[in-house]
């Protein structure tokens, strides 16, 4: 069989020079994310309709979406402390990084991951805004490649089945990448396809654990919402 090479994209910074800081408010944290003003502006651009048409790509990373906040609202209240330490933790389609800085913040040692290299350079940004310098690393990853040299005892992920034909290679990244007994915490906002993925991913073997969760800014809307707790059986 021959091995297709990962495909990594760079979306123009000219398209997301104008930036805001937004502050998020989870629980009693607040982060400090710096994303792009007019993420719609995008869609426009001659650039990703070529990433559309040579790799179905589109540059869904410079909104924070609301399972971001669901999986930062999870993050800060897991119990990392009965974690074997100390705590390797990757993020799958980072985006802005809101819940790897989360987890920054929590002492965890995190490696943000994207398939597009410049949110990769607006995630190091907010790890700085949020005063974190070290501990953290950004690299690229395509989920239809995934690296068979490493392995993590924690594996996050936010809003990834927004797809169906994304289920298969994230379900393969997994088994590539979560070390046995490692635990994956993903959330999605109840889309047709996490229910697939589900599926798949007891067919493969794990064991999932669905939890019902819900998200958003102090004294506005709520967004609702599923935290798949995945665990791989050693």
């Amino acid at each position: 069989m021959v091995l297709m090479p990962p495909r990594y994209h760079a979306t123009p910074l000219e398209v997301v020079s104008e930036t805001i800081r937004e502050s998020v408010f989870i629980d009693n944290h607040t982060f400090f994310i710096e994303r792009p003003v007019d993420s719609d502006r995008l869609f426009d651009h001659p650039w990703v309709r070529s990433a559309y048409a040579a790799d179905e790509y589109t540059p869904y990373w410079p909104t924070l979406w609301p399972s971001a906040r669901m999986l930062a609202k999870v993050v800060v209240r897991e119990p990392w402390e009965t974690y074997p330490q100390p705590v390797r933790v990757l993020e799958v389609g980072c985006g802005l990084g809101l819940a790897g800085v989360a987890c920054l913040s929590r002492g965890l040692d995190v490696t943000f991951s994207d398939v597009d290299e410049t949110a990769l350079t607006f995630v190091a940004r907010n790890a700085r805004h949020n005063g974190f310098s070290a501990g953290f690393r950004t690299i690229p990853l395509d989920f239809r490649c995934p690296p068979d040299d490493v392995k993590y005892p924690v594996v996050l992920g936010s809003d990834l089945m927004y797809e169906e034909r994304m289920v298969n290679p994230l379900v393969g990244l997994l088994a590539a990448v979560l070390a046995p007994g490692g635990v994956c915490l993903i959330t999605d906002p109840d889309r047709a396809a996490a229910r697939y993925f589900k599926w798949k991913l007891q067919e493969a073997g794990y064991d999932v654990t669905p939890e019902f969760i819900r998200a958003g800014e102090p004294g506005g809307e709520r967004t609702k919402g599923t935290l798949y707790r995945i665990r791989h059986m050693a």
